[in-house]
């Protein structure tokens, strides 16, 4: 049995499969062997050496007057035979020798090994990448299955990088190694395991930070928070418990060297790196870079903010079809509502004429005013 020790030796340094499990898969193997020979109802105790492999077999029975189940009881008669004090009501146990399993049990337990070895195989596989979950790994592009990408993960398994989990634009070829995030690593019923990943999810900027920034992975520089939209542009918010450690600074690197490694594993997708503040009004200013603020004004029980900016930033702080608002939006969540100086200012006289000839203006020309229909074409002016 000794080349069984040493087989096994060899799988758990080269495939990391544990050779205890592999040995306790093996006993319970045998044990269901035994069922073939000696019946479902026998008591069976297969041990195998840790050293050298030899297995023991035993089966266990109870002494009795008279045999009704031979699987599991032995008259006293034999069993004074094996033991001379021996009573009605012992347990007997007795070691069976591995020949009298018969042909077909050996062959069922051959086969059970096997399977044992290859379930094995898969349960290390399973343990390895379920400790990567909510960590990335770096994969080679296999092919193509229709929209999906079947991608090769560190040579022992693959993974499908789904349609939903892509970059809008992004393409692959065959070879090429791509940056993923591990969603979820989860059993199925039928004793695999399927890795999710994913190339949209706001936390692979995050990872990347994690791996290209120092002062990120030792806690020193926090990411406090994220917004994104993948292969377009992602906003993160950071904070220095180190007051001689800027934040930005650490996170953008000597020449913008740290934040363009990660502008490449993103495929070119812009990164704006921001400022966290305690204060939502700055924290809102600062999100809304590179645009200038003029005043924020906060009301946080309602989660909500009035932002005013210069006329010419207008555009800009709302970005291209919204993006740079709805961007600072999701990184700090507040609602925001952006207005030049001059949309600010003819809604602030708007306002002054309400509070200085409101009263009047409503009794003397109650039947022709529509508050409503006043603000429509004030906002149909804008």
């Amino acid at each position: 049995m000794s080349e069984i020790i040493d087989a096994l030796n060899q799988l758990e340094k080269e495939k990391g499969i544990s050779k205890d499990k592999i040995m306790e898969k093996i006993e319970s193997s045998l044990v269901s062997a035994c069922e073939k020979d000696f019946g479902k109802d026998a008591v069976i105790d297969v041990s195998m050496d840790r050293e050298t492999g030899n297995i023991s077999v035993f089966q266990k029975k109870i002494v009795v007057d008279e045999v009704e189940n031979d699987a599991n009881q032995i008259s006293i008669i034999q069993a004074k035979a094996m033991k001379d004090d021996a009573a009605i009501g012992d347990e007997i146990s007795f070691e069976v020798k591995t020949k009298e399993f018969g042909r077909i049990a050996a062959q069922k337990a051959r086969s059970i090994i096997v399977q044992a070895i290859k379930e094995g195989e898969r349960d290390a596989i399973y343990e390895h990448f379920a400790c990567k979950e909510k960590d990335i790994i770096t994969g080679v592009v296999q092919r193509y299955v229709g929209n999906n990408i079947s991608v090769s993960l560190d040579d022992r398994t693959d993974a499908l990088l789904t349609e939903n989990e892509q970059v809008r634009g992004e393409r692959y070829n065959r070879g090429d190694r791509i940056k993923l995030y591990v969603v979820e690593v989860k059993k199925n019923q039928k004793g695999g395991f399927k890795i999710l990943v994913s190339r949209t999810h706001k936390d692979l900027v995050r990872r990347l930070f994690e791996k290209e920034v120092t002062e990120v992975a030792d806690g020193t520089v926090e990411i406090k928070s994220i917004s994104r939209e993948p292969g377009s542009r992602s906003k993160i918010a950071v904070w220095s418990n180190n007051s001689n450690v800027d934040p930005v600074g650490a996170c953008v690197g000597l020449n913008g060297t740290r934040v363009n490694n990660i502008v490449d594993d993103l495929k070119g997708e812009k990164i704006d790196i921001i400022n966290w503040s305690e204060d939502p009004a700055v924290f809102i200013e600062n999100a809304l870079s590179p645009s200038k603020v003029v005043s924020v004004s906060v009301d946080p029980d309602e989660k909500s903010a009035e932002v005013i900016v210069p006329d010419y930033q207008l555009s800009l702080a709302i970005g291209k079809e919204g993006q740079n608002a709805r961007l600072a939006a999701r990184l700090t969540g507040y609602k925001i509502d952006i207005k030049s100086e001059s949309q600010a200012k003819a809604l602030d006289s708007d306002e002054d004429f309400e509070l200085d000839f409101g009263d009047e203006y409503d009794d003397e020309y109650d039947d022709g005013y529509d508050e409503e229909d006043y603000n429509e074409s004030s906002d149909d002016e804008e």
